[in-house]
């Protein structure tokens, strides 16, 4: 079976959700199909192909850019027996793929357009471009997988011409062989953390839907013993970096022990941070299944998140976690959260087990692999 696989993000330059998902894939399909990556970048080596925007549109608008890089990437897919595309970056050359060689395309959703109407601040007039690839290709796919329950809902909701029988739910996965405890303190040492003083913790970009000041204003009033560590890179515009620097200088003169981690650290950094925060905070006001929970919970962490897409699908209240309401208070909810783990730590702790546990027994790779390539075969079938 030979498939082409395409994304914006595989590494080294992964910096989404939706890059992790692509690298791990990618990893567990390739002893299963005759597989080629396709993805942004310069060169090919080892099954990766990457294709740069045309520089005559350099300086151009981020859409068209996209545009002919999905041009570039069609003309490449010749020989292919279908093509998966992952997120409105890859969605239109697996939708021109299709229509070329006349093979099945299926997609991956991991964020809608339509969800994310703040993309209008960074592409300005592309966020109407983006937003119609990713429709055409959606309404054209022969199939859709929805990374979770809630995000098969908003699909439909989204896009209401698509036939149900074709969107199908495959959770994302979660490394757990690499996603593990790990006790070392090298990276908190170079950091600057007191280690006796216990810590939360944010991993993810600066944009909307990340709800990062939020948490910023959320983190003013929490215990005072609790350092706050934020690792926040790669924001969408100016403006919102900007907003971002204000929050954290606000933050930086009201309580101490506040860090900020500007530049994308190695798994490794990140691992060990993960197993030594106190709790993981996740205050994303749209997230169709929030990966970085699923990394915090195979390190033994808590996580105290927000109640929206497929977190809850993720972060079993209670039991791995605290979820809270976006809806209601949520600064005050999410502070009141924290709080009550910092305050009990043996409860966070059992928390922390609980979601390693089921990090392990739901969410393995592996199986994410196997039922993809029962997708692929069925349309191959059926074509």
């Amino acid at each position: 079976m030979r498939v082409g696989l395409l994304t914006r993000e595989y590494p080294p330059d992964v910096y989404g959700g939706a890059g992790v998902h692509v690298e791990f894939l990618a990893r567990e399909l390739r002893p299963l199909t005759d597989l080629d990556v396709h993805c942004w970048g310069e060169g090919a080596s080892g099954g990766v192909v990457r294709h740069r925007p045309w520089p005559t549109l350099d300086g151009a608008n981020d859409a068209l850019r996209t545009f002919s890089v999905d041009l570039s990437i069609a003309a490449a897919l010749e020989g292919r027996e279908l093509v998966h595309s992952h997120t409105w970056y890859a969605n239109l050359a697996g939708h021109f793929a299709k229509l070329l060689y006349g093979i099945p395309h299926v997609m991956t959703a991991h964020s809608l357009e339509p969800l994310r109407p703040w993309k209008a601040e960074q592409l300005g007039g592309g966020y109407a471009l983006s937003s119609w690839a990713e429709r055409t290709a959606v309404e054209a796919a022969d199939a859709v997988i929805a990374v979770s329950g809630a995000m098969r809902e908003d699909i439909l909701g989204c896009y209401p011409s698509l036939d149900p029988a074709k969107v199908r739910v495959v959770h994302n996965g979660i490394d757990t062989s690499l996603y593990k405890p790990d006790h070392g303190t090298d990276v908190i040492d170079r950091i600057g953390l007191d280690p006796s003083r216990p810590f939360v913790l944010f991993v993810g970009r600066i944009t909307r839907q990340k709800g990062v000041p939020y948490l910023l204003r959320a983190v003013r009033d929490i215990d005072p013993a609790a350092q706050v560590v934020l690792c926040a890179g790669a924001p969408d515009t100016a403006e919102i970096d900007q907003e971002f620097r204000d929050l954290f200088q606000e933050l930086s003169r009201v309580r101490e022990g506040v860090f900020w981690i500007p530049q994308m650290l190695p798994r490794p950094d990140v691992i060990q941070l993960l197993t030594h925060a106190a709790v993981f905070v996740c205050p994303s006001v749209y997230e169709p299944l929030g990966i970085v929970n699923l990394e915090a919970m195979a390190c033994g962490t808590a996580v105290v998140a927000s109640r929206v897409g497929g977190i809850p699908e993720v972060v079993a209240d209670g039991e791995t976690g605290l979820l809270v309401s976006v809806e209601d208070d949520f600064e005050a909810q999410l502070a009141r959260a924290l709080d009550s783990l910092l305050a009990d730590p043996e409860a966070a702790r059992r928390m922390g087990e609980a979601g390693r546990e089921r990090a392990v027994r739901e969410f393995g790779w592996d199986a994410v692999a196997r039922r993809t390539v029962q997708l692929y075969e069925e349309l191959l079938k059926e074509g």
